[in-house]
């Protein structure tokens, strides 16, 4: 049968479009200007060789290795200078952290911006400091949004900056102690809305973060209300 098929790319399959009559329906004929072009199977096989990991086998690679999700994956290698800088950044480290900051942190800076990943001011190596520094709990999410906009504008090793700028997170438990003590005795209709119901608990850790300048370990304020407040 002489017809035009459309390629359904979701179903994985095809189906008919149009009919034709003869060949010539296609404007199909001899170009005089092209030779014939043979290719032995030894020289597409060596050209199949040379070729680079193409976007779907990158894209199943990260899901597999970087156990991302699709939409990440496929976020992450629509540009191979994307691909090859997330790479970088989530090399040893946490990469599904690394894909939250490339794809929301960088990739909103950059659009804001107008500029594409091969001018960023951030390098991969600078990101990835930055992600060790939230993974070994040195700062807190919120200090770690402070250092990306530090090192956007002023460039510097993430962790050189959090040791010179006093940038690390408070995990010292007789420092956030002292905050926590003290909310607790200043506002005890809070405490008593929060053994009532646990989730107003979230309000003396949004204030606790306020009294430390973002410094004290979410974590070992959680974990100081928890144990003060009986709950």
């Amino acid at each position: 049968m002489q017809e035009t098929r459309l390629f359904d790319a979701g179903k994985g399959e095809t189906r008919s479009m149009r009919s034709k009559e003869e060949a010539h329906d296609y404007r199909y004929f001899p170009d005089p200007d092209l030779l014939p072009l043979e290719l032995t199977a030894e020289a597409v096989a060596s050209l199949k060789a040379k070729l680079p990991e193409l976007p779907d086998e990158k894209k199943a690679r990260f899901v597999c290795d970087f156990v991302l999700s699709a939409y990440d994956a496929g976020q992450l290698v629509a540009e191979r200078e994307i691909a090859d800088y997330f790479e970088a950044v989530a090399q040893g480290r946490d990469a599904k952290l690394a894909a939250n900051w490339v794809i929301n942190e960088l990739f909103g800076r950059l659009n804001k911006a107008g500029q594409a990943i091969a001018t960023s001011p951030i390098g991969a190596a600078q990101l990835g400091g930055l992600i060790e520094l939230i993974s070994d709990k040195t700062i807190s999410g919120k200090i770690a949004k402070d250092l990306f906009e530090i090192l956007w504008t002023e460039g510097g090793d993430p962790r050189a900056l959090v040791v010179s700028r006093g940038m690390a997170q408070v995990t010292d438990l007789g420092a956030i102690g002292a905050i926590v003590d003290e909310l607790i005795a200043q506002n005890p209709d809070k405490v008593a809305q929060a053994k009532a119901n646990p989730k107003a608990m979230m309000w003396f850790v949004g204030q606790a973060m306020k009294s430390s300048g973002g410094k004290a370990s979410p974590q070992a304020v959680n974990d100081l209300l928890k144990s003060k407040l009986g709950i």
